[in-house]
């Protein structure tokens, strides 16, 4: 079994959802972290959403991120693991107005 740590990025998220991860077929991860940025003029709700299969949770809804502000869902003594086909979402209330950064390790 391979592991490769890797990194994935997702610029000027908005009000609809955008896929900053999806895990790989035959292949399982662990996400060691996940981080979005307002990079708008505003203060902004963001949701991230965790996909698999048919179902969809939250991993955060509606938190509040300030102008400027990084909010770390991710990190530290909190992980997730994800198998193929698992997505991570993530939507603002605002356009155009959150990046983030997912770091990963999967194992192949």
């Amino acid at each position: 079994m391979a592991s490769t740590f890797k990194s994935t990025v997702a610029k000027d998220i908005g009000t609809s959802a955008v896929t900053v991860y999806t895990t790989p077929a035959a292949t399982q991860t662990t996400v060691i972290g996940l981080s979005v940025c307002n990079v708008s003029g505003i203060s902004v709700n963001v949701d991230v959403t965790f996909v698999k299969g048919a179902t969809t949770v939250f991993l955060a809804k509606g938190i509040p991120v300030p102008v400027g502000g990084t909010l770390v869902l991710v990190g530290g003594d909190q992980k997730i693991v994800a198998e193929a086909g698992n997505q991570i979402r993530v939507t603002s209330s605002a356009a155009t107005s959150i990046d983030a950064v997912c770091s990963i390790l999967e194992i192949t």
